[in-house]
């Protein structure tokens, strides 16, 4: 078996981490047979399918291990709608067992889903950052250009007078919608009494997505191009945050249909895609600071073992649409790992590094005893199981969740981010002070290019050492300082190189970049 991500600190809790991920994401890998060739992608824990909002995600973690990381990213653009609409997913397994039984090839778009487009760009762009391959991204531009028009032209869509992504009212991101009693089970469609409004996350899943649009016209050398979606991005930023924060977090649904749900605190509502903006980038550092810390204080009063709610405090039970929904159960409250991961992700880039090592080590623990690990649990920390979902399947190998809180370990804690494709342009903050590792090495490779880069990272007495080995690339290195640590001098294989510190909360970084070739090794002294 290739050992395309190696952690070794000393430390198995570390070491051990992406091996069991692994293990979980290798049982997530599905293969549909369409049209006669093979289309690879990685499936919903809760259904047999690709849903490209579960693919573009996971390739976070499987742009490690998986080899074939464009079929489905060119299969959802083959099969996407004139007006530029892409579909959720794609299925040749029966999913409604009994009563259905066919094995015909099933494409389903739900209505009320607004995001779907943004995953389907993210998905390509995670696809490029892992194949480099120029030449099938500028055949793709056209099918993203078409999905984010479809999105902001569409009335179904877009609000024109706000200039936002709308939606019916959904439980953030899901796709089942409120009805006030009028639909007798989860309504996905849209209709006379759809009652609209606009959700956070949809918006910063789309400005994100434009900001890599930004990038990619950047690197094709279409610079007119790329300023132009940079300036769309700021834009709906703006907006976004002018219509959706609350001060202290985004509101859960800012209604365009006015309606009045009994049984909760609407204005109290923190739902999961408060942490996926930061990290998206749409939230600056001083309201990524209030989200962490609403999190931090309900873990402290809600009572539940971990606070990665999928919506805090939950709806009453029943109210949309099936009575399994109860408060805690599923997308109306329960507890999710995809959650955690991102909210760990945010923790370690905004100062609040030992909180994201514990979101971490909690996780690490309840798969490490259990070897499952589950799409959501109860808030008393029962797994789910289909009996109490929607939905006709309850996988133990969450590959939604598992890939998160591998995105925050590997971008957080190990501190490699790829800001380009290969590698080229990386940005390096090992954070092990915070996990109280003193020395590390580290090596990453996405499977599909064999491309890769790898440091060693030390800690000593009035001195720290990170050697880097890639190809060619340009490096950013954000080091976290221990506690106490002064920098008087930076230096490159010997060479005296600029640097400043930079202060994010209580936490102290050296800051310096250079041009890397092969190898480099960086000190740091005081």
């Amino acid at each position: 078996m290739e050992k395309n991500v190696v952690i070794c600190t000393g430390r198995e809790e570390w070491d051990g981490f992406f091996p069991q991920i692994r293990s979980f994401l290798e049982k997530d890998s599905l293969d549909l047979c369409i049209d006669g060739e093979t289309i690879r992608g990685y499936r919903s824990p809760d259904s047999r399918a690709i849903w490209i909002r579960d693919h573009s995600d996971i390739l976070r973690g499987a742009k490690y291990i998986e080899k074939d990381m464009t079929s489905a990213v060119d299969h959802f653009a083959h099969t996407q709608a004139a007006n530029g609409r892409i579909f959720d997913y794609v299925t040749t397994y029966p999913d409604k067992l009994p009563s259905e039984k066919e094995n015909w090839t099933k494409y389903v778009r739900v209505p009320v889903e607004a995001d779907v487009e943004y995953r389907f760009i993210k998905a390509a762009w995670l696809a490029w950052q892992a194949t480099g391959d120029d030449e099938w991204i500028q055949g793709l531009m056209p099918y993203l250009i078409r999905a984010v028009n479809y999105i902001t032209t569409n009335p179904l869509r877009w609000d024109d007078e706000l200039g936002l992504v709308k939606r019916p009212y959904t439980i953030d991101t899901w796709d089942f919608a409120y009805t006030a009693g009028g639909h007798n089970w989860l309504q996905m469609q849209i209709d006379e009494n759809t009652f609209w409004g606009i959700m956070h996350g949809d918006n910063s899943g789309y400005y994100e997505a434009f900001s890599i649009l930004s990038r990619l016209f950047r690197h094709l050398g279409r610079a007119d191009s790329a300023r132009c979606w940079s300036e769309k991005a700021d834009s709906l930023r703006i907006r976004m945050n002018e219509v959706c924060w609350n001060g202290r977090f985004y509101t859960h649904f800012v209604k365009r249909t006015p309606v009045t749900i009994s049984g909760v605190d609407e204005s109290e509502q923190l739902s999961l895609s408060n942490p996926i903006n930061i990290n998206r980038g749409a939230a600056d550092h001083k309201q990524a600071v209030s989200i962490i810390n609403e999190y931090r204080q309900r873990k402290d009063t809600s009572g539940a073992f971990a606070e990665w709610f999928s919506i805090h405090p939950p709806f009453p039970a029943g109210i949309f649409g099936d009575d399994r929904l109860v408060p805690g159960a599923y997308i109306n409250g329960g507890i999710f790992p995809l959650v955690g991961g991102e909210l760990a992700r945010a923790a370690f880039e905004h100062g609040f590094e030992r909180y994201g090592v514990e979101i971490l080590r909690t996780y690490r623990d309840m798969i490490r005893e259990s070897g499952e690990t589950y799409l959501w649990y109860f808030p008393d920390g029962t797994p789910s199981s289909v009996e109490t979902s929607t939905s006709p399947e309850a996988t133990p190998t969450d590959g939604w969740g598992s890939s998160a809180m591998l995105y925050a370990f590997l971008e957080g804690l190990a501190g490699i981010e790829d800001r380009s494709k290969l590698f080229e342009k990386l940005r390096l903050a090992p954070r092990w002070p915070a996990a109280n590792v003193e020395s590390a090495d580290v090596r990453v490779t996405y499977a599909a290019s064999g491309r890769g880069m790898s440091y060693s990272w030390r800690s000593a007495p009035g001195r720290l050492e990170l050697s880097v080995e890639v190809p060619q690339s340009e490096v950013d290195v954000h080091l976290l300082l221990p506690d106490g640590f002064v920098p008087r001098s930076v230096s490159m294989d010997g060479r005296v190189l600029d640097f400043s510190v930079s202060k994010v909360e209580s936490s102290v970084y050296a800051d310096f970049s250079a041009s890397v070739r092969n190898r480099a090794v960086f000190e740091v002294k005081t």
